[in-house]
């Protein structure tokens, strides 16, 4: 009894360090983001106070918070978009087949393997050759699809393998089209996987830095201005920028999961009306 109980309170004691680690510098830069007016970078912290979060949204002297912010807002709900589309459409032609599926499969796959920075460089460079303007919505954003396509794949292939084709078979027996079979029966049966491809897109996409590097052109996204900014802002603006942007994404993943909690409610209480009706 003593080696078990010694046993579970090492491991609860190395969970209670990795957590540490893992959050800890998070939470500190949380907090040194409501230093006082006069604060610096390190602690000890003067004063609290919202003063660097307030700066955020003036004019700052060096970096561009509120454009790059937004480039990757826009990027990042884009890429979620694109990424759940493509990849409901790929997974319903797996599905069926198609000659060379698997050649298309493995070279999907094939992104998640090749170095980030290879493939932005790739993007770059074939740009460059055929005389266009790397741009972030453009460039930028084939370089994040690269990452997020294959990820949302192979999340549809675990879908649709559970997916009980009975539904389809009975909705297209009762006169339904492919398009109202997919509208009225498969796409509310699996809502919450699709919002949870969306929401895996956008945070891939919103903090990726190295597929972006070679490929956005000359306005940075968000971790770009970040990078950059770490040389030459000497203010808690830096700490109170990663403040609001976690502040967003959480609340990004609490919508989507309120919006999941409440599909599957609906869903519950559809199958019940069924079966009270059936009865």
């Amino acid at each position: 009894m003593i080696a078990k109980a010694l046993t579970n309170w090492f491991f609860y004691a190395l969970l209670g360090l990795f957590i540490i680690f893992l959050y800890g510098p998070m939470f500190g830069i949380i907090l040194l983001s409501f230093q006082g007016p006069e604060g610096g970078l390190t602690f000890p912290m003067n004063g609290m106070s919202l003063h660097w979060i307030g700066d955020l949204f003036k004019e700052q002297r060096v970096g561009d918070f509120q454009g790059s912010f937004l480039r990757s807002l826009s990027l990042g709900l884009l890429v979620s978009v694109l990424t759940t589309v493509f990849s409901y459409a790929a997974g319903l032609a797996f599905r069926r087949g198609f000659p060379g599926a698997t050649f298309l499969f493995y070279l999907t796959v094939t992104s998640l393997i090749v170095p980030s920075i290879l493939v932005s460089l790739g993007i770059g460079l074939t740009f460059s050759r055929l005389g266009l303007e790397t741009h972030w919505m453009t460039s930028a954003l084939g370089a994040h699809l690269t990452w997020t396509l294959p990820f949302g794949l192979l999340i549809m292939f675990a879908i649709f393998n559970r997916f009980d084709p009975s539904y389809e078979e009975a909705a297209r027996d009762l006169g339904a089209s492919f398009f109202q079979v997919q509208r009225m029966v498969v796409i509310p049966m699996i809502a919450p996987s699709l919002i949870g491809i969306a929401l895996f897109g956008f945070t891939l996409s919103f903090d990726e830095f190295a597929r972006t590097l070679l490929s956005g052109g000359v306005k940075n996204t968000l971790p770009l201005e970040i990078f950059g900014m770490t040389t030459t802002v000497t203010t808690p603006t830096l700490y109170a920028l990663g403040t609001v942007t976690t502040v967003v994404s959480f609340t990004v993943i609490l919508v989507s999961l309120a919006v999941i909690a409440v599909l599957n409610r609906r869903s519950a209480a559809s199958k019940s009306h069924g079966s009270e009706a059936a009865a």
